[in-house]
């Protein structure tokens, strides 16, 4: 076969092969434009995940701009870099106690060195002012060193105890919040949403009745697809909120990762068993109302029944008596 036949009329084989050897460079330049120049889909993603993760620690954690509130952060970070006290052992473990109370921010923790640094201090000098310069309560002086140590005292564990019943406040929470989360995750799972996409979508729609378990969710999320092991995000959920149905969430979701077990029907059994230990402690404060109420009738309502069972009587009696000694 000829290969001139090949070739429309018109068009000679010199002109055939400058047409196909320009169309070979332009296919070679299309295929490099879309290869090298255009934007991965990875990482469009990665972008999109970190300017999420931007906004949700935006949303949680900026400090108000105020002029005064810079201005305290300015000599809060100013004590705590003269002291060092952000190389100390125990940094990293306070930072941990600021999380589960809901501060993450580095500025939390620089305000808690600083207040522990500061509120001694002040709680001090106001006692001294008061019952050394202004002899206020008349002690003595034995009793008015006492009270001078007990301020300091005071003020040393204030900041503790505060973010301690954050901490415990915000678990609370947490803890009732879970199984509202679990049956919203079994939706998503069984709606064919994976593991991070269903986290997501559960931090969005518990934004607003719940938002301290959506913050654990939404972060949660985003960490699983950052960190590199699976685990170690999981295991930060059960760090930054030691419960135990968060503990049994993350065992449960590790086992399905790791043997394949269907995740909406492990999630909906943990579901179930979540509330039924909800009813169950709601059981027992019930259990508990007529042993804890005893104390308050015996001390406010018996002596008011006495006094109307008995009061008629009394008072006849009274009447009686007064009537027989005229």
């Amino acid at each position: 076969m000829n290969i001139t036949s090949l070739i429309p009329s018109g068009f000679s084989l010199e002109q055939a092969i400058i047409m196909l050897a320009g169309l070979a460079v332009f296919t070679s330049v299309l295929a490099i434009w879309y290869g090298l120049l255009q934007p991965r889909p990875m990482t469009g993603r990665i972008r999109s995940l970190d300017a999420r993760r931007t906004e949700l620690r935006g949303a949680r954690l900026v400090a108000d701009r105020h002029p005064l509130r810079a201005r305290g952060l300015g000599v809060a970070n100013e004590i705590v870099h003269r002291l060092k006290l952000l190389q100390s052992a125990q940094a990293k473990r306070i930072g941990e106690k600021l999380a589960r109370a809901g501060w993450r921010s580095k500025d939390a923790l620089v305000v808690y060195l600083a207040a522990k640094v500061l509120a001694p201090v002040a709680f001090g000098v106001i006692v001294i002012l008061f019952i050394y310069v202004l002899n206020f309560g008349n002690l003595g002086p034995q009793m008015r060193l006492l009270v001078a140590l007990g301020a300091v005292l005071a003020g040393a564990y204030i900041p503790e105890i505060l973010t301690s019943n954050a901490a415990t406040k915000r678990q609370k929470r947490i803890e009732k919040a879970m199984p509202d989360g679990l049956d919203l995750m079994v939706i998503c799972a069984e709606a064919g949403l994976s593991l991070d996409a269903s986290l997501a979508r559960v931090g969005r729609e518990l934004r607003g009745p719940w938002p301290e378990l959506a913050d654990e969710f939404s972060l949660t999320s985003i960490e699983l697809s950052f960190v590199p092991e699976r685990r170690q995000a999981l295991q930060n959920l059960t760090r930054r909120a030691p419960l135990a149905g968060l503990r049994a969430l993350v065992n449960t979701l590790m086992q399905t990762e790791r043997y394949g077990t269907p995740l909406a029907v492990a999630l909906r059994v943990l579901s179930a068993e979540l509330r039924n230990e909800r009813l169950m402690r709601a059981e027992q404060k019930a259990a508990r109302l007529p042993a804890i109420m005893t104390v308050p009738m015996i001390i406010f309502i018996l002596p008011s029944l006495f006094v109307v069972l008995l009061g008629p009587a009394g008072l006849g009696i009274a009447d009686n008596f007064t009537s027989v000694f005229r």
